[in-house]
């Protein structure tokens, strides 16, 4: 089986970080995102994957080089300009309609479920394409939804597209399962134009009638979903981390890093140094960082010797009283 991860963005809505690197790359528990997908990934049983790039990208190669299971082929497509998902998908087209079921995933994510039920359940629909949602989601007004019908077919994607005769919904996770039929025909659209897949190219057909696109609902005993888009919901990540069911415990963080638990709730990357004197709660200090004397801050991340705020009242919280 084969996988796409789209980790071609800009990561804007992670702010001064995603100037460090790209999000796919952001260490969580020492570990970067896109490795925890890669493990999910190897364990589901892919073994050709495709990452799309553009925005840090050596920080992603650097990452992939690093923690990338042996069992999966890995290769890239390099955007001049970000290409937007439904672009980035075309533009591997050719890659993905050679299995009979392929994924296309985003690269700033945390996921776990059961992949081979989902892809079988997508082959026995005969949909073009299976778009994977969270039932009851507490992400709800901060993702939006899409609205299924009862056979599970797309009518509606948030307040952007809607054909009427909704009985269910979800928020989506990003997930997609597609088949070959999907690329039948694309977007009529200048060559390099940066378009959105459900918005641009799969809704417009589905309203005409030429394709198949249909949402499956799991809830959160069924899917584990935690997504790193933003700073509040990276800082999650690693401060509550997720069980996975495609790591040992023991092994979720990373050789060499740190989990401090109780009130200080840190995590400290590999060869990360805090100063005695300092005072640090609710924060993750990267690899080899070194939090100087006296620095007080609660409710971020401290990286290339500068703290970035992810609570919104963190960023009054952190001093330095050198």
């Amino acid at each position: 089986m084969r996988a796409m991860i789209l980790a071609a963005g800009l990561g804007t809505r992670m702010g001064g970080l995603s100037q460090i690197c790209a999000k796919p790359a952001l260490p969580v528990l020492g570990r970067p995102v896109i490795a925890w997908l890669l493990a999910w990934l190897a364990r589901q049983g892919v073994t050709e994957t495709a990452i799309n790039l553009h925005h840090r990208p050596e920080t992603i190669e650097r990452a992939v080089e690093e923690f990338g299971p042996e069992t999966l082929r890995i290769g890239y497509s390099r955007e001049a300009a970000p290409l937007g998902t439904g672009g980035g998908i075309a533009a591997m087209s050719d890659f993905l309609r050679q299995d009979d079921a392929a994924l296309v995933l985003p690269g700033d994510m945390i996921l776990d479920c059961d992949l081979a039920a989902l892809v079988r359940q997508h082959q026995e629909s005969g949909a073009d394409c299976t778009l994977v949602l969270q039932e009851r989601s507490p992400r709800n007004r901060d993702f939006g939804t899409i609205g299924i019908d009862d056979r599970g077919s797309l009518r509606r994607v948030a307040e952007r597209f809607d054909l009427g005769a909704e009985t269910r919904c979800g928020v989506f996770v990003g997930l997609r399962i597609v088949s070959p039929s999907l690329f039948s025909e694309f977007p009529d659209l200048p060559q390099g134009t940066a378009f959105e897949d459900l918005s641009d190219w799969w809704a417009p057909r589905v309203r005409a009638g030429t394709a198949d696109i249909r949402g499956v609902l799991l809830d959160e005993s069924e899917l584990l979903w935690q997504p790193v888009g933003t700073p509040a919901e990276y800082l999650a990540a690693n401060l509550a981390p997720p069980r996975v069911s495609f790591l040992d415990p023991a092994e979720q963080a990373a050789p060499g890093t740190r989990v401090i638990g109780g009130d200080a709730n840190l995590v400290l990357g590999p060869g990360a140094r805090v100063n005695p004197s300092a005072r640090l709660r609710r924060c993750v200090v990267w690899a080899g960082e070194e939090v100087p004397a006296h620095f007080q801050a609660e409710g971020g991340v401290f990286a290339h010797g500068k703290f970035y705020p992810c609570d919104e009242d963190s960023g009054k919280l952190a001093r330095d009283k050198e």
